[in-house]
């Protein structure tokens, strides 16, 4: 007969175990105190009789059983209401920024746990169905987003920012839903010095390795373009080793929807988010005429609608510059064909990166004169509130 202390002890030692391991210690005892009844040992251990089957056979047959602890327990709440989800993006995608350093992989946002759930109420939610603000603060978290204002310095607002930002917003969630509209983000990163530079890259490899402190006398300089396609969540960059111009870009823009058009054989309009800078601005002639020339040559009414300047990280294509930053991160980018290749092994969000290069020496400066640029007006009509971040190019005149 077993003394009080001693099944205290034994049942003091099975609870320091886990999973596998506690079930061979259970199996063990009843093995050598009950003769392998579960039962009995369930009545003097207090362990459960299940527990102490399935440890036994485990013991007899050598085969471990695994443990679905992912199985177990409450779902997360995106799972329970998956309609939330979206709600919760189409709330907070006009709010998210990309870190301006590239460091990490989260948007940045200038809403609050709290303004969000009180968002989701006005689409309709009740309060009982809603999450807390903690549990929606955690779910911005697991979808990609950190609670933090970060600015991106000097900070600058012009007096139509909150309008900009208000018209961009209202233009992607009708473009979202409309079926014969395509969205996508477009935008330049700074361009990259090829040559044995470090980078400020950090790696983990046994040796340690060694990089030109400084980057003067470049190799090559790459100039790159990424297009988001914001439906599929694909990103296609286009290399240039010449200048940043409009036609570069729009040269990108091309071989683009080249490469894609047979996707989108019901498309007849091409929404582009922009950042305003200096190639593709509401009031660069070359940019407008490139672009009113690509809308007749395929048919598509073209959208540009920009965001607000010095606010260029909120443009959602900034994310994969962020991602192309730190898939790159230690290598030593020496020549244009390891910069290229080593690009093209991005992977953003499970979708593989396609990436092409353009090897053409492009003119810098081409402007329109007025007279020049009349013949490509008609083809073009800008928002009356915002005539330089809201214009529309018809493929055909008038």
């Amino acid at each position: 007969m077993l003394n009080k202390k001693f099944i205290k002890t034994t049942r003091d030692g099975a609870r320091a175990l886990t999973g596998y391991k506690r079930r061979a210690f259970i199996a063990q005892v009843s093995t050598d105190y009950f003769n392998g009844n579960a039962r009995i040992t369930e009545r003097i251990m207090g362990w459960g009789r299940k527990t102490v089957q399935t440890g036994l056979n485990e013991l007899r047959s050598g085969l471990r059983c695994f443990d679905n602890y992912s199985g177990r327990g409450n779902k997360r709440t995106e799972e329970k209401l998956p309609r939330l989800v979206f709600a919760v993006r189409e709330i907070v995608e006009p709010h998210a920024q990309t870190d301006p350093d590239f460091s990490n992989a989260y948007a940045y946002l200038k809403i609050t746990a709290k303004s969000v759930r009180n968002e989701l109420k006005e689409k309709g939610y009740a309060e009982s169905e809603l999450p807390t603000r903690k549990t929606v603060g955690k779910i911005l978290n697991r979808l990609g987003y950190s609670l933090k204002r970060v600015q991106k310095k000097p900070f600058k607002k012009i007096k139509e920012t909150d309008s900009i930002f208000e018209n961009v917003a209202k233009n992607n969630q009708e473009a979202d839903v409309l079926p014969d509209v395509l969205r996508i983000s477009l935008d330049t990163k700074a361009k990259v010095k090829i040559g044995e530079f470090s980078r400020n890259g950090k790696v983990r490899t046994r040796r340690e390795i060694k990089g030109l402190d400084h980057d003067h006398n470049p190799k090559a300089v790459l100039v790159p373009l990424g297009i988001l396609n914001t439906e599929t969540n694909r990103t296609d960059i286009i290399f240039g080793n010449s200048s940043e111009t409009s036609d570069f870009i729009v040269d990108g823009i091309e071989i683009w929807w080249e490469a894609n058009q047979k996707d989108y054989p019901h498309i007849k309009k091409l929404m582009i988010n922009l950042d305003n800078g200096p190639s593709v601005s509401g009031n660069r002639t070359q940019f407008l005429k490139r672009m009113a020339a690509f809308s007749k040559q395929t048919n598509l009414k073209i959208h540009l609608v920009y965001y607000p300047p010095y606010h260029s990280k909120y443009n959602p294509v900034e994310r994969c510059w962020s991602a192309l930053e730190r898939h790159w991160n230690g290598s030593i980018l020496s020549s244009v064909e390891i910069a290229v290749n080593w690009a093209s092994t991005l992977t953003w969000k499970g979708i593989k990166t396609c990436v092409r290069f353009v090897d053409k020496v492009y003119e810098k400066g081409v402007t329109l004169t007025k007279q020049e640029m009349m013949k490509y007006e008609t083809q073009i009509k800008r928002s009356a509130d915002l005539p330089k971040w809201d214009i529309i190019i018809s493929p055909l005149s008038g």
